[in-house]
């Protein structure tokens, strides 16, 4: 692992659900980091409907992307996220299967890490929508793989098919 930085580190987080009330999973996600130790929710994308990645025959996803400023570790804070999945319902069957929810640690700045359990920034973030569009909506200048995350949700493959989503119970 490689840090630049030491904490509080800035933290950028993929959210999504497909199974279950998914607004709600998210929300309830979003409430428990809110709820941790060492840990400031500092700004949440809108929801955005997508499509499936990776195993296609499965319901529509709700996802979203949030930044947190995190006292902890980064392995500590992968640790509380699967925490807070596994409290909300998550079955780790399917690789890419559907989830009621699913914390992703995206990128934190000048932090790389390599390990078994652990890689940063994200290895599919510069090639899923699903994460780059809800991310361009609270960080379109943040710089991964020195280019802003605005660049990457332009031309990202499958962009047309991540559609904002209204919450139909006007939450």
């Amino acid at each position: 692992m490689s840090l630049e930085q030491k904490p509080p580190y800035t933290v950028y987080l993929g959210l999504g659900a497909n199974l279950g009330n998914r607004a709600e999973n998210i929300r309830a996600a979003i409430a428990a980091l809110r709820a941790a130790e060492g840990i400031e929710v500092t700004a949440i994308s809108p929801l955005y409907e997508t499509e499936p990645w990776g195993v296609k025959e499965q319901p529509r996803f709700l996802n979203a992307a949030a930044a947190i400023v995190s006292l902890l570790s980064p392995r500590s804070l992968l640790t509380l996220c699967q925490r807070i999945e596994k409290a909300l319902g998550r079955v780790r069957e399917v690789r890419w299967g559907a989830r009621t929810i699913d914390i992703d640690l995206l990128h934190i700045p000048g932090v790389v890490c390599r390990t078994p359990e652990l890689t940063l920034p994200h290895p599919y973030l510069t090639q899923r929508a699903f994460v780059l569009i809800p991310l361009a909506a609270i960080a379109p200048d943040l710089a991964v793989e020195g280019r802003k995350i605005a660049d990457w949700a332009a031309e990202v493959e499958g962009k047309d098919g991540v559609q904002r989503w209204e919450d139909p119970s006007g939450r």
